[in-house]
């Protein structure tokens, strides 16, 4: 497997990252186990999780299942803090406060003494990101977190927090973790030049579209019972366009025609797309990861790129993967 650089940072991470976004919800942790066991024999080394996936649920069967198997030397650990953790005004957002509160109760829950990548999961408008900054910087000072990144920021939250950091001697961002796939291409037209511009890493999420581009949906109404559509709805259910659905049956086509599934495909393209780092897939199964695991070694075809451009032309949309952010306006075709 070829590894990739993060960023500037030299850390050395696997083309494919693994998402634990569906442990305790729906994944059980037997099953969990075997993902990231055999993520790991595979040579995947990012596990990804955030404070707030499953109320910290995630993060605590991470913790277990790398406790007890001695393997959490093997793993890029990265989790999240922004969102509502508890009842308090200061159980959220990115002050001095819960930064350090939230970091002291993530390294409870995965039982380690450090994080390998702590993002900031969303932007907090109201507060200066110096205030940010230094905390982080106080953490890694303190071997509580090794490096930070951002997640699901515009490149000017971007560039001003880089600004700051060089101006003061902050730690400096050494990613960015945005939405992105054929659906949405819109982290093409600023985030993806400015991270390359500024020795940025990119490590992508939803590259599947939440299985639109799988062919998991018929009908942007009708929705599978089991599907994350169905099951969660809000957001979630927004994302499932008849547009998207279309693009996707377009995808089930070219990919038959090349001989690989749908989502292979769909994961193909995001892996070998220009800045990116490594693509988020996250499995709700051991069959579901083994399915993806071979991406790693396929390689994009000129032919099979200029085949999606014309689905979907680069920089735009037709379904909204930002709609968690309230900065990004829907502007889609």
């Amino acid at each position: 497997m070829e590894y990739r650089e993060l960023g500037r940072s030299g850390v050395k991470i696997a083309p494919l990252g693994l998402g634990t976004g569906n442990f305790a919800d729906p994944t059980p942790e037997d099953e969990a186990s075997r993902i990231i066991h055999r993520s790991l024999d595979a040579g995947i080394n990012l596990i990804d999780t955030g404070n707030s996936y499953s109320h910290g649920d995630s993060e605590r069967m991470i913790g277990r299942i790398l406790a007890g198997s001695n393997r959490r030397h093997e793993t890029v650990l990265a989790t999240k803090v922004f969102y509502k953790v508890g009842p308090g005004p200061n159980d959220e957002g990115l002050s001095r406060l819960h930064l350090i509160r939230a970091c002291e109760d993530s390294l409870r829950r995965l039982q380690t003494d450090y994080i390998d990548l702590y993002q900031i999961h969303r932007p907090s408008p109201s507060i200066p990101v110096d205030e940010t900054l230094a905390a982080l910087t106080d953490l890694i000072q303190q071997g509580k977190v090794r490096y930070i990144g951002s997640s699901v920021h515009p490149s000017w939250k971007i560039m001003e927090a880089i600004m700051v950091s060089e101006l003061k001697g902050y730690a400096r961002l050494v990613c960015e973790q945005p939405p992105y796939n054929l659906l949405d291409r819109r982290i093409e037209n600023e985030i993806v030049p400015m991270c390359q511009a500024y020795g940025l890493g990119i490590i992508t999420w939803s590259p599947l579209a939440q299985g639109v581009l799988a062919g998991r949906y018929s009908s942007a109404t009708d929705l599978p019972a089991d599907s994350r559509g169905a099951l969660r709805g809000g957001i979630y259910s927004e994302r499932i366009t008849a547009q998207g659905i279309e693009i996707g049956n377009e995808v089930i086509s070219l990919a038959r025609e090349h001989g690989i599934s749908p989502a292979q495909l769909a994961t193909l393209w995001v892996k070998d797309q220009p800045g990116i780092t490594a693509p988020i897939i996250g499995p709700r199964t051991l069959e579901q990861l083994e399915h993806l695991l071979p991406v790693s070694d396929m390689t994009l075809s000129g032919e099979l790129a200029a085949a999606c451009d014309e689905l979907v032309p680069p920089g735009s949309a037709v379904a909204s993967f930002f709609n968690s952010a309230a900065w990004m306006k829907q502007r889609l075709i």
